[in-house]
């Protein structure tokens, strides 16, 4: 081991006073003595016998200089330096990792006042459909979850099975299994309501700060809608999301998209709901409707805070060639239902962006906000509807085919997008894409100026006098023809 450094010069004038060697001596011994010695230490030590002989012949110089000796005035006895073991309190130690999650992007949003950890919600179906389920979720780190859609009366909801069915890629029969897209005719949820309750109270209790919304639906009842909002708020729910959307959600008795399709009984409904509820309210749309906008228009005048879009698209999977039988077949029967995963996505991002565009043109700076839904699969998925103004973006087939841990891929791919761009937040570039869409007139006029101009770019000088001294070489090129 070579000799210990000081790093810095003692000024001694001429003469050195004794209390002066007694405490250099002092701090000699107490520097040896405070630093840890392993084996090899000791045994370097015990080489160096010569060293140490130097260090005793050098006091010896020292204690032979008159007592008369002073310091200079510029030494600094608390400027000694301090000598500590690696491991003591008060050594600061830098961590990479932690360096790194410091430069992540921020996926926290902040939507009508509820504060989530990212833009996943948690869509309502049987991702939400009880206690076990939504807990895992919250666990898993999804940013919000909405429960499946409960109503006043569960013993009117009667689900069949087989309920779902899947369309593949290739044609009918084929052997190919990537699938793209997902039909239900599930109804809402066939669990009590006070089963519900008790389960929302109860996630409300483990997750206080967590956001959890309950979706809810009820027939054609001011008194059925206040009862039911009522009793919903009492557990502590954080939002309410109202199912103005299901495509199969008993329409007969005026529930459902059945609410949704007619803007006068949706604005009536709305009112009810808005003059009752004390918690946000979104505003869930049906796609099967001609102009989207209408009934989103009508929720927010109506005192909504949010809306969310869309739903499941009314269809029919598909007819099995050698039964000869519609998908999904109950006892060789089967209903048009709700359809959704992938395939639906270039629907829901054209419902969205038509939405979002109205929000801002008649509504402005307004704390709205819009809940991006339809074939989210991918984080990337997710920014394309950031893009078009979503605040937050639902999953619902998704997690049925990945399961829940598919958040962390999601949150994962999303910051891989904005650190790409160099996007810090959310906000920073939601809604940026809006920009960019027109009318057709305006794509044909934009393409006539476009051409025009490279043409009269390749046209090259018009006289003389245009020649410029930093641009002469692109300027020869422009005339040339080859």
């Amino acid at each position: 081991m070579g000799k210990r450094s000081w790093n810095r010069p003692i000024i001694i004038r001429t003469h050195f006073s004794s209390y002066f060697l007694f405490d250099l001596i002092s701090t000699l011994v107490a520097c040896y003595l405070l630093i840890p010695l392993s084996n090899s230490f000791l045994s370097s030590v015990r080489t160096q016998n010569s060293s140490m002989a130097s260090m005793s012949s050098a006091l010896t110089r020292f204690s032979g200089l008159s007592s008369k000796t002073t310091l200079s005035p510029d030494f600094d006895h608390s400027s000694r330096r301090t000598f500590l073991p690696p491991n003591r309190v008060g050594l600061k130690i830098s961590s990479s990792s932690s360096a790194a999650a410091d430069s992540e992007p921020d996926l926290s949003v902040t939507v009508n006042g509820l504060k989530m950890p990212n833009p996943f919600v948690i869509g309502s179906g049987p991702p939400g459909t009880n206690y076990t389920v939504m807990k895992r979720a919250f666990d898993e780190g999804w940013g919000a979850v909405i429960a499946k859609t409960v109503s006043l009366d569960a013993s009117k909801v009667i689900n069949v099975t087989p309920r779902y069915a899947r369309l593949k890629t290739g044609s009918n029969g084929s052997a190919k299994t990537d699938v793209i897209g997902w039909q239900n005719i599930e109804l809402i949820s066939d669990r009590p309501l006070e089963t519900m309750l008790k389960e929302f109270k109860q996630l409300k209790q483990e997750y206080p700060d967590r956001i959890l919304i309950a979706s809810i639906m009820e027939e054609y009842s001011k008194t059925g809608w206040e009862e039911l909002i009522d009793r919903v708020e009492q557990t502590g729910v954080d939002a309410l999301e109202i199912n103005f959307s299901c495509p199969h959600g008993m329409p007969e008795r005026r529930m459902g998209a059945a609410v949704g399709q007619d803007c006068a009984l949706l604005e009536e409904v709305c009112g009810w709901i808005n003059a009752k509820a004390t918690v946000p309210v979104w505003a869930k749309m049906t796609p099967n409707i001609t102009d989207i906008t209408e009934p989103a228009r009508v929720s927010l005048k109506s005192g909504c805070e949010g809306i969310a879009a869309i739903n499941t698209i009314m269809s029919v999977m598909g007819i099995d060639l050698k039964t000869l039988h519609p998908e999904p077949c109950v006892e060789g029967y089967s209903t048009p239902g709700g359809y959704s995963y992938k395939a639906v996505r270039p629907i829901a991002l054209a419902k969205v962006m038509n939405i979002a565009q109205m929000m801002k043109s008649e509504f402005g700076e307004k704390d709205y906000s819009l809940s991006g839904i339809g074939g989210v699969e991918t984080g990337y998925d997710a920014a394309e509807f950031i893009l078009l103004g979503s605040n937050t973006v639902q999953v619902c087939t998704g997690v049925m085919v990945h399961g829940y841990g598919h958040v962390k891929t999601l949150c994962a791919e999303l910051q891989d997008f904005m650190k790409q761009h160099n996007f810090s937040t959310i906000e920073d570039f939601r809604g940026h894409s809006l920009q960019y869409f027109t009318t057709h007139t305006d794509l044909v006029r934009r393409q006539k100026e476009a051409i025009e101009q490279r043409k009269a770019e390749r046209k090259g000088l018009k006289s003389d006098k245009d020649w410029t001294g930093d641009g002469f070489v692109k300027e020869t090129e422009s005339m040339v023809s080859n």
